[in-house]
């Protein structure tokens, strides 16, 4: 029986992927003992207990952006995380560490190293981050999900993804899908959504324009987040959520989407076939941008910044893509093209190439 720690959380983008792979893993390896380490703050602290896995917890520790009292004290904290993950390590016999990046992730690869414990790293963004550079600094093996990703050795594995989406026939499923948002099966929808969260701009764009993209022929399925603009205007053939926990229906429903261009949305858009445009998010360190690269250029999506969505550029430039579906049907085919679906299966054979090479060593 395999004991493995898998480490990361704090965002959903750490923290998806990390039980996607727990999952696959559990599938394909029934015997295997999935531990996470995270920390009490992040969102792990929900969904991995839900999701029937082991949280153990250290402190949360970010790396110091500047100078002061956070980064003075940074350097003992640290140890201390670290001290408590090769506990971990030791007294619960963890035979490899997988990190997702993360609060949790830096410490546990330090542990891993010292205890002479195989680590793989899987980096979820076109640009990595502190994390998981340290993996590939300590000699860990490192996955990435888009090809281009400046990191050393790397190799392209895609995005560990959830079973539902891996296994979803959205053509069978769509009449599911309209019947759940009472829509007309006989025409085509746009899916628009902003991720967890909300995207205010494109709420309130398209809220404005509900009445001409309507006329276009097309229904609306809008998933606005909370509190982020986007009231519902109220026509037959529009319909608004807050949150939407069934996102394999959305995506079935779908013939185009309007997004934000997180990594695990870009690698879901691909893995099914999904023509999409992309708004990345202004704030950051830009990888949303560099995370769209791979689908724009194989002409799977378009890209348009944040500041350029309005009534507007809805008129401009979306209500002629929506009239010509010979091009967006050109865009399902390019998107499914670079999709990678079997991005957990990936992963996990980079751990057991590392768990092999342990082994024999």
């Amino acid at each position: 029986m395999t004991v493995a720690l898998l480490a990361g959380g704090g965002t959903a983008g750490h923290v998806n992927p990390l039980l996607a792979t727990a999952d696959r893993w559990r599938v394909v390896e029934p015997t295997v003992e999935v531990l996470v380490l995270g920390t009490a703050e992040g969102l792990e602290a929900r969904l991995v207990p839900e999701r029937g896995y082991e949280l153990l917890t250290i402190p949360r520790v970010p790396f110091p952006r500047r100078l002061g009292r956070s980064a003075l004290s940074f350097p003992g904290r640290f140890r201390d995380a670290v001290r408590r993950t090769r506990a971990i390590i030791r007294e619960r016999k963890v035979e490899v560490v997988v990190g997702f990046g993360g609060y949790a992730s830096a410490p546990a690869y330090l542990a891993a190293r010292l205890e002479r414990v195989p680590m793989v790293a899987h980096e979820a963004n076109a640009r990595p981050g502190i994390a998981n550079r340290l993996a590939s600094w300590l000699g860990g093996v490192v996955g990435v999900t888009f090809s281009g990703t400046p990191m050393r050795g790397a190799v392209v594995v895609g995005m560990p993804l959830r079973a539902e989406i891996v296994g979803l026939d959205r053509v069978a499923t769509r009449p599911e899908a309209v019947r759940r948002w009472d829509l007309d099966a006989s025409r085509p929808v746009l899916l628009v959504t902003g991720g967890s969260t909300g995207a205010k701009r494109l709420n309130e764009a398209l809220t404005s324009s509900a009445s001409a993209v309507l006329g276009a022929g097309w229904q609306v399925l809008h998933i606005t987040g909370s509190g982020r603009g986007g009231d519902d205007p109220g026509l037959p053939g529009y319909r608004v959520l807050e949150y939407c926990d069934r996102m394999d229906l959305a995506f079935a429903a779908a013939d185009l989407v309007l997004c934000r261009s997180g990594a695990a949305t870009v690698s879901e858009l691909a893995a099914l076939g999904l023509p999409s445009v992309l708004v990345p998010y202004a704030v950051g360190n830009g990888e949303q941008r560099l995370n769209a690269r791979e689908l724009v250029e194989a002409g799977g999506a378009r890209i348009v910044d944040d500041a350029t969505v309005s009534a507007t550029w809805v008129e401009s430039d979306l209500l002629p893509l929506l009239a010509d579906r010979d091009e967006i049907e050109r865009m399902a085919q390019a998107a499914a093209g670079v999709g990678r679906p079997g991005g957990a299966d990936a992963l996990l054979r980079l751990v057991h190439d590392a768990l092999a090479a342990r082994r024999v060593g």
